[in-house]
């Protein structure tokens, strides 16, 4: 039976395609597996234009994964970490589901330990471009995981600049941590603030370090006109696009499962808030995405 017209359940109709290819910079395919398969996924994304996906890991599991898919595909890079949430879950378990990722018990700092080598092993692997995503989120995690969440980042950090890997970054209510930490430790030559989620002046900041920065769905959001001014202000040659799917799905389709083949919706967002032509942006998106993640070309071929 064919879904009904108010089904949120329901996928968004592809959208109208790209004349120029761009890369999802972000994206969970291992979540998104009820859509359908890996497959019918990359094959729906490459007919509107996106021809190249970064599959992030959460967690060991789903770093694993995302190794494993992006040796399978010649259009799918891998990158892999420990979400910031995951470092306090490993350490002192999840008793009351704060985390909405499931119960679990306590490991101790011994286990994030294992965790963590783990994941320097897979960043090891060349199909894998980056380390991340790793940094802070303090939204839900309390005071006492903030000391998991740093010690973390901080290896994270060591893990991506060692294996000459780019960092990807999730930022949450944690701006100021975030930056200062990053000045610390000294970040790697690639850092990418995935999902993007701070003002023009951090946009400023940040374009003074040289990061990427990549902008999802929610730039689309009637109330994130912050976004929308950060990505004015940010250069052409910093900005990134992805869809963090099944998350953050763009206006209108906001509350429906979000894809790769999505981007468009996104990237045509961006090009009226930047005030520059779609193929325009689509060219700097593709080559900024390759040079990010140290991948040959925008299509996915590996010319390293």
């Amino acid at each position: 039976m064919p879904a009904k017209k108010d089904d949120r359940s329901a996928a968004p109709p592809l959208p109208e395609p790209l004349a120029v290819p761009v890369a999802d910079s972000h994206t969970h395919l291992d979540m998104q597996r009820e859509q359908g398969t890996v497959e019918e996924a990359l094959a729906k994304a490459a007919s509107v234009g996106v021809t190249t996906v970064i599959q992030v890991g959460c967690d060991v599991t789903g770093s694993r994964w995302a190794a494993d898919t992006a040796a399978a595909y010649d259009n799918v890079w891998a990158a892999v970490a420990l979400h910031p949430n995951e470092a306090p879950r490993i350490v002192h378990g999840d008793p009351d589901g704060w985390s909405r990722q499931g119960e679990r018990q306590p490991g101790g700092p011994a286990a994030l330990e294992a965790a963590l080598a783990e994941i320097d092993a897979l960043a090891a692997l060349p199909q894998v471009r980056a380390v991340g995503e790793t940094g802070l989120d303090y939204f839900r995690t309390g005071e006492g995981g903030v000391e998991a969440q740093q010690l973390s980042f901080r290896r994270h950090i060591d893990i991506a600049k060692r294996h000459g890997k780019a960092l990807v970054i999730h930022d949450r209510e944690a701006h100021a941590d975030v930056l200062r930490i990053l000045d610390e430790e000294g970040a790697p030559d690639a850092v990418v603030f995935h999902c993007y989620s701070g003002d023009a002046a951090m946009a400023k900041l940040c374009a003074d370090k040289g990061y990427f920065m990549s902008f999802a769905g929610n730039v689309t959001y009637k109330n994130a006109q912050d976004l929308r001014d950060a990505v004015a202000v940010a250069p052409l040659e910093l900005l990134l696009v992805e869809t963090d799917a099944p998350f953050l799905t763009p206006v209108p389709y906001r509350g429906r499962p979000n894809a790769p083949y999505l981007i468009p919706v996104t990237v045509r967002a961006m090009a009226a808030a930047k005030g520059v032509g779609e193929d325009e942006l689509g060219t700097a998106l593709g080559e900024n995405t390759a040079r990010a993640f140290g991948y040959g070309n925008p299509a996915g071929g590996d010319t390293a």
